[in-house]
């Protein structure tokens, strides 16, 4: 099937059980046993619920993976996975990454001896350098956030099947649409599918896939034992936002390249952080390993001051803090979802005071362009 009808049809498709077209909320904590120890393939809802069940079959079959698990947040997704790891490893992390990740890293699991060195992915020699005798991981976003930066996924793999490593993708901002980092090496894809796989800011929830059955089985323990799960309701909520995943998404492109081009032609914006542009540094390897750009890009507007005039005056644009919903989103990193970074560690990255983060809606485009037009004069 093509990516847009196994949208509609992958995964569980309907209810067995009834015929029901859209599969049906299970909402229940316990299910009765035959005897002991043997049931119909239900325990209890923490180890698995029918509903959960469906949506982790399904982002399986899209990303192209073995094994799906879904989680109550995207965090909780990312810390489920590096629970894979012991006291004293190491893990090669990206260095432009979402603010969370850098602060649960840093922050949580350094606390509890997992060593993390960030680096540019974008360059793989410096990855190579990074590597020690006691890592075990690289982990990366491409695009990266909110840089845009673009890592060919397939060089990183290269260098991480030669080591003997787990090669880590956070999909978020591309989407199994657009891209699938499973087919390019990866040996797990995780999104906060809060953003775009809902699509509609009405659930927070995380999602991981992974390629081969031993990690699904390791991932499953993990996922049993701490008890982060997705509940029933916000499992079907996901699944019915991931069917328009195919539309929406070209729609979100189509709008950030038409605003992207738009504001790269104003003489007062500093730059243009948007892989679909020609110019971008990575525009060439995105166009290699992914299908499309996405909807969230970033502008510097020069300074704070600036930002701030703007986000005050426009009126479609929502200043919110996430991205990949039916409306368009507005943010400055640097003070909302990257303020856990340190000062001086963003401006090494290039995070200014006056970095704009926006997520393209499926709005009218020129309604949108009037509304930065005016917000900006």
């Amino acid at each position: 099937m093509r990516m847009k009808t196994k949208l509609i049809h992958g995964g569980v498709d309907g209810d067995p059980q009834t015929g029901a077209v859209v599969f049906p909320i299970y909402q229940v904590s316990t299910y009765k046993q035959e005897t002991i120890g043997k049931h119909k393939g239900y325990e209890y809802s923490r180890t698995g619920n029918p509903t959960r069940n469906a949506v982790e079959q399904y982002i399986a079959d899209i990303e192209g993976g073995v094994r799906g698990f879904a989680f109550s947040s995207g965090m909780a997704a990312l810390s489920s996975i590096i629970m894979l790891f012991n006291q004293g490893d190491h893990i090669v992390c990206g260095d432009d990454v979402y603010g969370g990740t850098y602060r649960v890293l840093s922050k949580v699991f350094a606390r509890l001896g997992i060593q993390v060195t960030f680096v540019d992915t974008t360059d793989v020699a410096k990855v190579e350098t990074a590597i020690q005798d006691n890592t075990k991981a690289v982990m990366l976003e491409t695009p990266s956030n909110p840089l845009m930066n673009v890592t060919d996924i397939g060089a990183i793999s290269e260098v991480c099947q030669a080591k003997g490593l787990k090669l880590i993708v956070d999909n978020t901002f591309m989407t199994p649409y657009w891209q699938n980092p499973l087919s390019l090496g990866a040996d797990i894809v995780y999104h906060s599918a809060t953003k775009y796989l809902g699509g509609h800011s009405d659930v927070v929830s995380g999602l991981v896939v992974v390629k081969d059955e031993q990690l699904g089985q390791d991932l499953h323990f993990i996922q049993n034992s701490v008890g982060g799960v997705l509940g029933p309701q916000d499992s079907f909520i996901l699944l019915r936002g991931m069917k328009t995943l195919g539309v929406r998404m070209e729609e979100h492109e189509q709008n950030a390249r038409r605003i992207s081009q738009w504001l790269s032609e104003r003489s007062d914006i500093v730059k243009v952080y948007y892989p679909g542009l020609p110019g971008h540094p990575g525009h060439d390897i995105q166009k290699q390993q992914a299908r499309g750009f996405g909807g969230t890009f970033s502008f510097d507007v020069g300074s704070a001051e600036r930002a701030e005039r703007l986000l005050d005056r426009v009126n479609i644009f929502t200043l919110a803090e996430s991205l990949g919903a039916v409306e368009s989103l507005i943010s400055v990193p640097a003070r909302m979802t990257h303020a856990s970074i340190p000062a001086e560690r963003r401006a090494q990255l290039g995070i200014t005071d006056g970095l704009v983060r926006v997520s393209i809606g499926i709005e009218d485009v020129e309604d949108l362009l009037e509304d930065l037009e005016q917000g900006l004069k």
